[in-house]
């Protein structure tokens, strides 16, 4: 994954939730990928946090 692609939101909300960002780092490339294309479509901080949360949840 480049980091370039990272949603500054997503990697602020991931960092703020260490189950999530450890999912994230153990999926493979192309699910971070799927995963980071759907965050680029969040609109709003709070529906970030929820976003990330689901992952955590996943």
């Amino acid at each position: 994954m480049i980091n370039k692609d990272l949603p500054l939101g997503f990697g602020m909300a991931l960092a703020q939730q260490p189950e999530a960002m450890k999912k994230f780092s153990d999926m493979s490339e192309g699910e971070q990928e799927e995963i980071l294309s759907k965050a680029h479509n969040v609109k709003s901080k709070q529906e970030m946090k929820q976003f990330v949360s689901n992952l955590a949840q996943n």
